[in-house]
């Protein structure tokens, strides 16, 4: 007897290809200014206490630039969700210690921190499920 699959999961590929989409969105839009500017991007990482600012700034828009891309192709996504993920949580970390914070400072990096725990999450999520067809690894 043929089961029949539900709409969603029948969408499978096209709920990854989105996902895929969403995720990355953000990363472009943070990513390409860091490499337009990226004098100034070195400066931001020595301001917020990252350890070698010029190779702080690389990595932030190796990650946000080229990574992001090839996720949004579906290039490698497995390896590189992961990848997305460890770098989202390390940026919440580094960028939004809320824990070392008081008031409204606080508030405001708290939810970002959360948010960059979200995030990674989302990465995580396609780490498992892959790409789907809807991309160049077709898994």
């Amino acid at each position: 007897m043929m089961q029949r699959q539900s709409f969603l999961a029948s969408q499978q590929s096209l709920l990854l290809l989105l996902a895929r989409v969403l995720l990355v969105a953000l990363f472009l839009k943070s990513g390409l200014p860091k490499l337009l500017n990226f004098s100034g991007t070195m400066a931001y990482m020595g301001s917020v206490g990252a350890p070698l600012p010029a190779v702080a700034a690389a990595i932030a828009v190796f990650m946000e630039v080229p990574v992001a891309i090839a996720l949004l192709v579906g290039f490698r996504t497995r390896p590189l969700a992961l990848l997305l993920a460890i770098y989202t949580i390390g940026t919440g970390l580094i960028g939004h210690a809320f824990w070392t914070m008081t008031g409204a400072e606080q508030a405001n990096n708290m939810i970002h921190f959360y948010k960059n725990i979200a995030i990674a999450g989302g990465f995580l999520a396609l780490c498992a499920a892959g790409a789907g067809r809807f991309s160049l690894d077709r898994d």
